[in-house]
């Protein structure tokens, strides 16, 4: 039976039809050449996995531990995620924050996120990322479900029963907005789960 991180691989990969760029032995891929969006847009992402090492880094900066169902994701996926373009990411581990080549190959930073939270946010809910159509929430709960909230409240407008269940809906609900070539149907149709 297909593992539910198996089934979220195979949707990042539908847009292989338009290039892959496995840029590490450790299981980052670029996926969906955007020429449309710019010589070096990807419209997916998938960044190398972590270990508990990297864990206990942002831990020990954020002084705080991480939801453990996104410690799974962390270190038995990927390091944070992007799809089409940044419509939607989940952010992880940066080790570097030089402008060079390995610049892109990193998520946003999941440590800083955590700095950015809402009003009403409370400690036990864990941020894990955003919506770039309004820069909107999501984030874990002591339970491991997942939560979307707006940008200046946190109160959950939607619920998901796990970070599997989050991304499988999402992934699959954002690839009807934009066309086999990775282009919005419709650019002034919001991209986040509730408007």
């Amino acid at each position: 039976m297909k593992s539910k991180y198996e089934e979220i691989r195979n949707l990042m990969f539908k847009l292989s039809h338009l290039g892959v760029w496995n840029f590490s032995e450790d299981g980052g891929f670029f996926i969906g050449k955007a020429p449309h969006l710019g010589t070096r847009a990807w419209l997916n992402r998938i960044y190398p996995k972590i270990s508990m090492t990297e864990i206990e880094i942002m831990e020990n900066e954020m002084h705080r531990q991480i939801a453990p169902s996104y410690v799974q994701f962390l270190t038995s996926f990927s390091n944070g995620l992007d799809i089409f373009n940044d419509t939607f990411g989940l952010y992880g581990y940066r080790y570097s924050f030089r402008r060079d080549e390995t610049h892109d190959q990193q998520p946003y930073n999941l440590v800083w996120l955590q700095s950015e939270k809402p009003r009403n946010s409370t400690d036990d809910m864990f941020f894990i990322g955003e919506y770039d159509w309004d820069h909107s929430f999501l984030y874990v709960t002591p339970d491991q479900k997942v939560h979307f909230c707006h940008r200046e409240d946190a109160t959950s407008l939607f619920t998901w029963d796990s970070i599997e269940d989050m991304l499988l809906s999402e992934i699959k609900r954002i690839y009807t907005l934009f066309d086999d070539r990775g282009v919005a149907i419709d650019p002034k149709h919001p991209t986040t789960p509730i408007i």
